[in-house]
């Protein structure tokens, strides 16, 4: 039976390659890159999809031709295709549960638990560098000896810079070497999930959900929720949370959080959960610097058409225009093999990167205020250097504005204490909280700082 799963597996990644080949880089991306095959018999093909608008666009005609004329030539045979998204294949394996429970003695069908990790992000494939060092060696260390140190393991930092990369690789590397039992899933499912006990009908069924509900996450072995800030505002779902953490940690099971804010940040989540995000080891991750940038555009592009055709001023270009996160990285380059696709040059230099992203670039790479152009601009506005900002001078023609860029870095930006002290010259955050708070007592009575404040974001 192993051998045959494997077999299915390899037609359909074949199938996958070939299909590669038939389309352009951006149709491939959208909706093939993230099919994963469910099962295969002699006539029925049924795939996992990640959205349920992937269903509707993949029975078109065009799509559903090429699957059926791509098979064809591998099986030599034409299959009924079936699409689920993620709850329905959950229901697939729940009927499939419960049919094994009604007949013992069928025991073709081999139910695994869904760990719901994506196989494709692992340690092999996540790009270290001076921003991320930490994180990564802590990941590895709980990858290695889950449930004995560091637990929690709480991973913060800006969207988009590999948290959830890292809480994959950590989960696979658990799966692949050890016979624990893994559960990745997001604060959002678990809200969700939670919600459906109250929607129940009341008496046997509203039991029965809550018991399996509790079962599902109190009996895994590592436990890794994704965006925990979320859980702001459900208030019931914190303590069932709450509640379950409690019974994972008492037990010496592995939990492993995210979010987009540090612990102490997280203001509208409840003091006990909060406290105990910090027994374990919360570690930051910063947005990527430059030469990481460029390893990580590197790497993006080795599996890739134009992994050739692509010199260094390029990947330069790129990894200046997307400063603050990764998934900025794969945006532009999907767009640049889009381009390319339509124009086929024989090679990629600067000038033809420069037109393929100009109206790309152009519009979001200034969406967000980095503590970089905060920097920037309020040097500029008191005619100073940002090297001024950043150096240990305290002369008041220097202090005052430092104060300044630091309380808008806080305002305007979604950065951390510690990564705003960081950018201002290797400063502690307690130094950028006395800034914050000195300029925003100051507003409140100063309507020249009122004035300067709102020039300076004009011109942000």
């Amino acid at each position: 039976m192993w051998g045959e799963v494997l077999k299915a597996q390899e037609i359909f990644k074949k199938m996958l390659e070939e299909i590669k080949e038939q389309v352009s880089p951006g149709s491939y991306s959208i909706w093939f890159s993230e099919l994963e095959l469910v099962s295969m018999d002699d006539s029925e093909i049924v795939v996992k999809v990640p959205l349920s608008s992937h269903k509707a666009q993949l029975r078109t005609d065009t799509y559903k031709e090429l699957l059926d004329e791509t098979m064809y030539s591998l099986c030599g045979k034409y299959y009924d295709w079936k699409f689920l998204t993620q709850d329905e294949v959950n229901d697939l394996n729940k009927d499939k549960i419960e049919n094994l429970m009604d007949d013992p003695s069928d025991n073709e069908d081999i139910i695994t638990w869904n760990t719901n990790l994506n196989p494709n992000l692992n340690f092999d494939n996540y790009i270290v560098g001076e921003s991320n060092r930490l994180a990564y060696v802590s990941a590895i260390q709980v990858a290695q000896t889950p449930g004995t140190i560091r637990n929690p393991l709480f991973i913060y930092g800006r969207s988009g810079i590999g948290k959830t990369h890292l809480m994959h690789a950590i989960g696979n590397y658990i799966t692949k070497n050890s016979d624990k039992k893994v559960l990745y899933t997001t604060s959002n499912d678990f809200r969700d999930e939670y919600a459906g006990i109250s929607n129940q009908d009341k008496g046997k069924d509203t039991i029965e959900y809550a018991n399996k509900f509790k079962n599902k996450y109190r009996n895994v072995d590592v436990l890794i929720i994704d965006d925990i800030q979320f859980l702001v505002g459900a208030e019931k779902t914190q303590q069932e949370f709450f509640h379950t953490f409690e019974a994972l940690h008492q037990a010496n099971k592995q939990i492993i959080i995210s979010s987009d804010r540090s612990p102490d940040d997280l203001k509208k989540i409840e003091e006990r959960l909060r406290s105990r995000f910090t027994w374990g080891l919360p570690v930051d991750i910063y947005p990527p610097d430059f030469e990481l940038r460029c390893e990580i555009i590197k790497q993006k592009l080795a599996n890739t058409s134009i992994k050739d055709k692509v010199n260094r001023d390029v990947i330069e270009y790129i990894a200046n225009a997307c400063p603050n996160d990764v998934r900025h990285i794969e945006g532009t380059i999907n767009r640049l093999l889009a381009y390319t696709a339509m124009m086929t040059p024989e090679y990629i230099n600067l000038d033809f990167a420069l037109e393929a992203l100009k109206d790309f670039v152009n519009v979001n790479i200034y969406q967000q205020n980095s503590i970089a152009n905060i920097q920037k601009v309020v040097a500029d506005y008191f005619k100073i250097t940002v090297d001024d900002l950043k150096s240990k001078k305290r002369s008041n023609n220097i202090a005052r504005p430092r104060h300044i860029a630091m309380y808008l870095c806080r305002m305007e930006t979604d950065e951390n204490l510690a990564k705003i002290g960081l950018d201002f010259g290797g400063r502690d955050h307690s130094t950028v909280v006395a800034s914050f708070e000195k300029i925003k007592q100051e507003l409140v009575n100063n309507s020249s700082l009122e004035a300067t404040l709102k020039e300076i974001k004009s011109k942000l």
